[in-house]
């Protein structure tokens, strides 16, 4: 149940456009790669698996998403295509019935677990249980995003800092949150009102959206499908700060090389993914 949330398959005269546009040479039209070219400097493909912290899971990848990795084993590969492409056929509508059933059961059987971060927060520290902050969505639509608070400070405007490593402002109960990602658990809510999904790209602050747009190649066409609460590049070992154009490349790269070889098993190997990775990362802070 392949064939990505971005749309239809790019048509080859499109993608021999593409490619020709860019200077692009040697490209297999019916292969999962590009060969021969410099692809970063392009904006044609994802970065190397390699250039991410080692996780598991590449090697089932290929199998529930034939394409997500080349054939030479490292490099997820994202097609040419239009930024913000339509999406059709079934897999969007299957995907939103997978997070309302996921999102309604977590919700339910996680609300003992909710409730006692929610009175540990107010004990922990003064300040709102809750975080909301504005984040940018599907077709680059705005919405605002929960949080349990983990810090003495919510920032919302036109410059958001990002957490660091012994960051003051991290509260003591926050430091667990965040390490564990039980901080994220309010955007089940989100997920069931529609503006996020359960896996997808992560959505960033508007201040970072504007940081990194001019500077990381395709960075908007993340916004072509619903951010999630984890994502592919989350369990390829891109999760936490991001100080750099660079190490936000890696991050985007690999978010476009999940919109185009999306399936169902995929998402599902991530969700099981992430809750090993919730354990072992050493990135949250």
């Amino acid at each position: 149940m392949g064939g990505g949330l971005g749309g239809d398959e790019d048509r080859e005269g499109a993608l021999g456009a593409a490619l020709s546009g860019s200077g692009l040479a040697g490209a297999s039209l019916a292969g999962a790669s590009l060969a021969g070219a410099s692809l970063a400097g392009a904006g044609l493909a994802g970065a190397s698996l390699a250039g991410a912290a080692p996780a598991g899971g590449g090697g089932l990848a290929v199998l529930l998403a034939p394409g997500l990795v080349s054939e030479a084993g490292a490099a997820p590969v994202a097609r040419a295509r239009p930024a913000l492409a339509p999406r059709s056929g079934a897999g969007p509508a299957l995907k939103r019935t997978v997070d309302l059933v996921g999102a309604g059961l977590g919700l339910l059987v996680l609300l003992p677990l909710i409730l006692a971060i929610a009175v540990l927060i107010k004990w922990d520290s003064p300040g709102p249980v809750l975080f909301r902050q504005n984040r940018i969505g599907l077709g680059n639509r705005p919405f605002r995003v929960w949080k349990f608070r983990t810090m003495t400070c919510c920032e919302n405007g036109a410059v958001v800092r990002q957490a660091q490593r012994d960051d003051p402002r991290v509260t003591r109960l926050g430091r667990i949150l965040r390490r564990t990602s039980l901080d994220e658990l309010p955007q089940l809510v989100n997920v069931l009102l529609g503006s996020m999904s359960l896996v997808g790209p992560r959505p960033h602050a508007v201040a970072h959206d504007a940081q990194f747009a001019g500077s990381v190649a395709r960075y908007a066409e993340r916004h072509a499908v619903r951010p999630g609460i984890t994502g592919w590049a989350q369990v390829r070992g891109c999760r936490g700060e991001t100080p750099n154009a660079a190490s936000m490349q890696r991050r985007v790269d690999l978010d476009l090389a999940y919109i185009e070889h999306w399936s169902l098993a995929l998402d599902l190997l991530i969700l099981v993914l992430t809750l090993r990775e919730v354990f072992r990362s050493q990135a949250a802070y």
